[in-house]
């Protein structure tokens, strides 16, 4: 193999290995990966194709090709993902966030800065809190809240403590290691959640990027795909205040069974709102006495 010699002709040739791979769209991936390992502006990836590429480098890309090649995501090769205006770290016990994640994000905002206006402070509780990211983003736009990310696995824990660090937002924010709500004390004016949804029987079957790479406590949401939704609305009441508000991201077939769940648990749905491709994604809840 002769070994490319400048940027431009290391981007050909990542972009045709990566096609000869089968992957959906090596063009794209081969542009992240790139800016991504090298610390390359996408500017700089257009602009500097005459610039030579290092043996270290290239030793980079080639082990990036042969995980891609795997079926490992570009963001778990680079260990890194953007969300909602943050870099979050990775690693093998959180979920890799989704643009459609931020549409949660999104809905709650409003809320949390009504909350926040009328109180002078607005508390947090992020169940499955993984990377962080939801609740990490909500404190990032609204400096009057804090939070409590929960998790069951130590390691999501961790991360999402460093991405608080990371991102200078751990003054505000604080993990809780807890099944659901097994483990956490007081009440709070927001929950949010991005629970696990997809049913068991359907896990075996998902893309290799997702089955292979994100973490089964993640993904597995029982029989039906509504174990965890179960879960939060039984639990929510202690936990929430009077006035307060639940937010949920949901499978795109679940939209009416887990309105009924929290309906049963007395809760009303006051928002729902469908991802990027069409999809209901986000549910959003109040006490009816409310």
């Amino acid at each position: 193999m002769t070994r490319p010699q400048t940027l431009a002709a290391l981007q050909a040739w990542l972009r045709r290995g990566l096609g000869e791979a089968g992957v959906y769209d090596p063009a794209a991936d081969a542009r992240v990966l790139l800016a991504g390992l090298l610390d390359l502006s996408p500017t700089a990836l257009l602009t500097q194709g005459d610039r030579p590429v290092g043996d270290e480098e290239f030793a980079r890309v080639v082990d990036a090709l042969e995980r891609r090649r795997a079926r490992e995501p570009v963001h778990r090769i680079l260990g890194r993902r953007e969300f909602y205006g943050l870099t979050l770290a990775l690693s093998p016990e959180t979920l890799e966030p989704r643009p459609d994640t931020e549409i949660l994000v999104d809905r709650m905002l409003p809320h949390v800065q009504r909350i926040a206006e009328t109180k002078g402070h607005v508390r947090i509780l992020d169940l499955g809190t993984g990377t962080g990211a939801i609740l990490l983003a909500l404190l990032a736009e609204c400096p009057q809240a804090t939070g409590v990310g929960v998790d069951a696995a130590t390691g999501a824990l961790r991360t999402a403590q460093a991405n608080a660090e990371a991102n200078g937002l751990v003054a505000r924010f604080r993990v809780v290691e807890s099944d659901w709500f097994s483990a956490v004390h007081g009440c709070f004016d927001i929950i949010v959640s991005n629970p696990p949804y997809i049913r068991t029987d359907v896990v075996a079957g998902l893309e290799r990027e997702v089955r292979d790479f994100d973490p089964a406590l993640a993904l597995d949401g029982g029989p039906d795909g509504l174990e965890a939704y179960r879960r939060i609305a039984t639990g929510a009441s202690s936990y929430l205040e009077p006035d307060g508000i639940i937010g949920v991201e949901i499978g795109y077939d679940q939209h009416q069974s887990v309105s009924k769940l929290f309906d049963a648990e007395g809760f009303r749905l006051i928002e729902a709102a469908r991802d990027y491709g069409g999809n209901d994604r986000v549910l959003v809840f109040v006490a009816k006495a409310s």
